[in-house]
This record gives C-alpha cells, sequence and structure tokens, in this order.
C-alpha cells in the first residue's frame, strides 16, 4: 500500500504522569502505540520493522485509533481489523479494551503475490508479530531470546562457551540488529553483515554493535584477532551476505556458528548482490519482477554458502526468517537440511512455559525497570537463569523509547513477578504503571512451520488452533489487548499485553492472564508429547484440570 508520508512528523511515546485517556489502561496502550513509532525502523511510512510490517493502516487510521483510545471508557471494548480501527462496543471491566487481528487472509488467497494485492488495496497490513499489536521495544525485544540461542550452541557444541569462537550471521534491522550485542554477551567475536549503513549506525548509536567497516580484509582481521584474543566482539560489515559468504568460503575461512536473520522477501526486503541499495529501491517500484528474480539468486547464493559452511564442519542453523523457503523456490533443493534454531536449543524452553516476557515502564521513568532489576535479583535464585541475564542487560543494554526490559520466565513466574510490581506500583515504590506483554514467539501463541512449531513430534507443526485459543483464553482472563496475527500464509500468531496499574482489578487480571498464557503453552507441547512438557503439566497441576482418559 502507497501511504501518504507525513515527513516530519516525529511520534514520541508519551511520558510522565498526566493522562490523555479516561485511565492507566487506555493510556498505556496508547504509549505502546507511540513506543513502536519511535523505535521504528521507517516511521513516515508507519512500518516498524522488516522493511514491511506496521503498526497501522495509514496515518488516517493512526490518528483515528489515537482518538478513540483517548476517549473510551474501561468498560468498552475497541475493535481494530489490519491497523484500521472499526468500532467501540459495550465490555465489562473485566474484558479486554483492545482486541485485533491483523493480517488474516483466507488460505490460497494468503499467497504472497495475492497479500501483497490486498495490502495495495487499503484492506490488510503486514503486521509482524509485534508490530501491528503494539509490542514492539526496539532490538531488545529479541535480544535474549537471541543471547540465550548463542549460550546454547555454546553448551551443546563447544563446551558451554562461545569464547574464542566466530559467529557469523547478517542482518542489523530492527529486529535482526540484537544479533551482534546478544553474540558478543555470549562471548563470540561476532561478525554481521548489513547492506544498509544506516542501519549499522542506528544499532552502534544504541550500543548494540561495537564498530564498523565496509572492508572485507579489514573485516576478517578484526574478527579474527578477537577470537584469538578470546574477546568478545560485535562488528558490523556493511555488504552482501550473498558476496561475503561465498568469499569467505573461498579464503577457506570457516566460521564455528552461522546464522542468518535478514528479510528475505524478494521484493520487499532482499537487496540482490548485483544492485545497490538505492537501484534496489527503485526497481520495487519500476520493475518488480526483475528485482524479484535478482532477488533470488542472490537468496539462492547465500543459503548454498551456509549449506557448504555447514558440510564443513561450522554450527549452521536459521533464526525463523524464512531464509530457507525463500532459497527452496529459487532451486535449493536441499535448503531444509539447515535446521531451525526453534527445533534445536528453544523447544525445550516452551514445554516449561519459559519464552520471551517483557516489561515496559509507562511513565518513562528508567529508575522503575531498574527497580524491577532490583526486585527480581532479590527474589530469584541466583542460579536461575534470569539472574545473570538481569545483571548483563543493566551494563550493555541501553533504553531506546520507553524503559523496558525482556526476560524470558515461564509458567508461574510471570505471574509472580508482576503481582510484585503491581503491588509496587500501589506503595508508589515503582513510579507509574507497568505495561506486561511478550513476543508471539512463545511457547503456545504461535504455529509456524517453520519457527516456533517446525518439526513437532507429533506432526502438529501446521496446526493453527493453538494461537487461536491462546487469545480467547487471554480475552476470558481479562487482558488489556488481544491480538490475532496471519503471517503471510506462513503462520498464525496471538498477541497479548497487560497493565499493572496498582488497583486489586489488575492484579487479578495479572494473575489470570500470565498464568493462562503460559499454561496453555505448556499443555500444548504435553499435548504433543514432549516428556518435558508432561512433567511440568504434572508437577504445577495442570494436568489434572481435565478428565483422565479412559
Amino acid at each position: 500500500m502507497n501511504i501518504p508520508v507525513r515527513r516530519g512528523r516525529e511520534v514520541t511515546a508519551g511520558r510522565g504522569t498526566t493522562l490523555r485517556c479516561k485511565g492507566w489502561r487506555q493510556e498505556a496502550i496508547l504509549r505502546l502505540l507511540e513506543n513502536n513509532l519511535e523505535n521504528a525502523e521507517d516511521p513516515d511510512n508507519l512500518v516498524i520493522y522488516m522493511s514491511i510490517a506496521r503498526a497501522a493502516r495509514d496515518w488516517n487510521a493512526f490518528d483515528r485509533i489515537v482518538a478513540t483510545l483517548t476517549s473510551m471508557r474501561d468498560d468498552q471494548t475497541f475493535v481494530v481489523q489490519s491497523g484500521k480501527p472499526i468500532g467501540v462496543f459495550p465490555g465489562q471491566a473485566t474484558t479486554p479494551l483492545v482486541i485485533m487481528a491483523n493480517g488474516n487472509i483466507v488460505g490460497e488467497w494468503s499467497r504472497e503475490e495475492n497479500r501483497r494485492r490486498l495490502d495495495d488495496m487499503g484492506l490488510t497490513i503486514m503486521p509482524g508479530m509485534t508490530a501491528g499489536a503494539w509490542q514492539y521495544i526496539g532490538s531488545q525485544g529479541i535480544l535474549q531470546g537471541t543471547y540465550e540461542t548463542f549460550m546454547s550452541v555454546g553448551r551443546a557444541h563447544f563446551g558451554g562457551t562461545l569464547a574464542g569462537r566466530l559467529l557469523l550471521t547478517a542482518g542489523c534491522g530492527g529486529m535482526s540488529g540484537a544479533q551482534p550485542l546478544a553474540g558478543k554477551l555470549a562471548g563470540a567475536s561476532t561478525l554481521v553483515v548489513e547492506i544498509d549503513q544506516a542501519r549499522i549506525d542506528r544499532r552502534i548509536a544504541s550500543g548494540y554493535c561495537d564498530e564498523t567497516t565496509d572492508n572485507l580484509d579489514d573485516a576478517i582481521n578484526k574478527w579474527i584477532a578477537a577470537r584469538d584474543a578470546r574477546q568478545p566482539l560485535a562488528l558490523a560489515l556493511r555488504a552482501n551476505a550473498a558476496d561475503v559468504l561465498p568469499a569467505l568460503l573461498e579464503r577457506g575461512i570457516i566460521p564455528d556458528v552461522v546464522t542468518d536473520q535478514t528479510f528475505p522477501d524478494p521484493l520487499k526486503g532482499y537487496v540482490p548482490a548485483e544492485l545497490s541499495l538505492e537501484e534496489t529501491r527503485a526497481l520495487r517500484k519500476s520493475d518488480p519482477d526483475r528485482l524479484i528474480e535478482a532477488a533470488r539468486r542472490s537468496v539462492a547464493r547465500h543459503v548454498q554458502a551456509m549449506l557448504d559452511f555447514q558440510a564443513r564442519g561450522a554450527v549452521v542453523f536459521e533464526y525463523g526468517n524464512g531464509l530457507r523457503a525463500e532459497a527452496k523456490a529459487a532451486g535449493v533443493e536441499d535448503a531444509f537440511k539447515i535446521r531451525s534454531f526453534v527445533d534445536l536449543y528453544i523447544r525445550p524452553l516452551f514445554c516449561q512455559g519459559i519464552g520471551p516476557f517483557r516489561w515496559i515502564a509507562v511513565s518513562g521513568n528508567p529508575a522503575d525497570i531498574h527497580a524491577i532489576d532490583d526486585m527480581i535479583l532479590r527474589t530469584f535464585s541466583s542460579n536461575h537463569p534470569i539472574v545473570p541475564w538481569i545483571e548483563k542487560a543493566r551494563d550493555h543494554v541501553k533504553f531506546t523509547g520507553l524503559p523496558a526490559r525482556i526476560g524470558w520466565l515461564g509458567y508461574g513466574e510471570r505471574s509472580r513477578l508482576a503481582l510484585m510490581v503491581n503491588d509496587a506500583v500501589r506503595a508508589g515504590t515503582i513510579s507509574g504503571p507497568i505495561a506486561f506483554t511478550r513476543d508471539h514467539l512463545d511457547s503456545g501463541s504461535a504455529a509456524l512451520p517453520h519457527r516456533e512449531t517446525e518439526n513437532m513430534r507429533d506432526g502438529s507443526d501446521a496446526i493453527a488452533d493453538w494461537p487461536l485459543l491462546n487469545a480467547l483464553l487471554n480475552c476470558a482472563s481479562g487482558a488489556d489487548l488481544v491480538a490475532i496475527h496471519g503471517l503471510g500464509g506462513r503462520g498464525v500468531s496471538a498477541g497479548v499485553t497487560v497493565v499493572a496499574d496498582g488497583s486489586e482489578s489488575a492484579a487479578e487480571r495479572l494473575r489470570r492472564v500470565l498464568d493462562g498464557d503460559t499454561g496453555i503453552g505448556v499443555l500444548r507441547h504435553a499435548d504433543a508429547g514432549y516428556d518435558l512438557a508432561v512433567e511440568q503439566a504434572e508437577r504445577t497441576g495442570l494436568a489434572h484440570t481435565v478428565a483422565p482418559g479412559l
């Protein structure tokens, strides 16, 4: 869709304790929407990340959403369809304030060429996961997930650490920009290849990358020197991955770990090696067919190089961006010999309901996040994975937009923390409300056969009931915002936000929502036959909530 651009219109999230809405629940949702734009990759076009994921249909829709949030009451529910406001209906004080369905297209009509046509007609958006649901917090949003993945790689393959190891990846945008810092925090000498210097500069400014170069020899020398010194490094090379990976192979340089987070869409995302960034942008309008053909040639080279690295001993995995599927469409028949990071490293966490939980200081006061850091360090055992993560995050993760923190917690742990935070808001030791949300990449909230649900034990990779049930359960539990997203025919996901404003009603919502949201994830994996999930369900009592089988 060609959005009338409003250049020079800067959207930043509200701060302080002055309300524009009729209550903090509405105000928190409004500020999270604004925070999406404050952290956006292309705010003029309402694009939050991934070169395509939008927060609203167009600027007119954005303004109407804002006006509706400022006027609605606690006992009403606001309906949003693919980034467009539809209506406000009577609800109750315990029902969601906002329900949304974004990017959902029926069956064969969801094929990419048709999805683009419907988008161009102004009928839908590509919502990504957290963009369309107003839950994006900048690159930090997937930082711990990327870090935990890299740490798992170290434990599985390199004696417990990536220190003294070479990690190679590509993509340094809004989501992929977490990679260089995550690799560095995991101890690796990390090289990220990115064609867009503006993206690299933004990651350097936010502390996610140490330095940049556009010279391959310079990059190789620094990358290898850091490895030899066992010195963690986050280095960006401005170049095209489809050129760099084959060049490294030709030189006999085999990284220890290879992954990728480029956006592989051949029209909207991937920049072909044979074209400049500017030429690519021009061809998107003037000759999209030529661009798609060129992009697919480069994607094929890129993935073939990853396969060659794998054949020569590197640990290689896809980080959920759909690169393998695009490569297979481009003729790389063995693309899926590269496995998914979820299948390899993350699913045991999902079996326990553990996933990417996040909290945002709606007041804009960084001290509120630091107070929650202290609360976590006091409350959780020193051997809990959240503790070393919080210690690292305090030292290395800068806030972008509203102060926020990501922390992987599981069933019972999320509600435990949220209830303590709600008490602190009531007592005034935290200065304002805290919004709790998560990535859609979570235990029970996504069905993506090439990512979250790839290679499920019972073959249920493509069963989309689970994210729909997750969303319905979160509505029944009283979440403040619930979203169901269609992801261009590749999957379905669900998002949730609930606000801790210090009230008793908030405490009830937090307990119900956060336990239900994680609990259904445990049961989804138990139903698929994972022993770890079955054990977790037995231990927590979740297994005994329905009648036993005969």
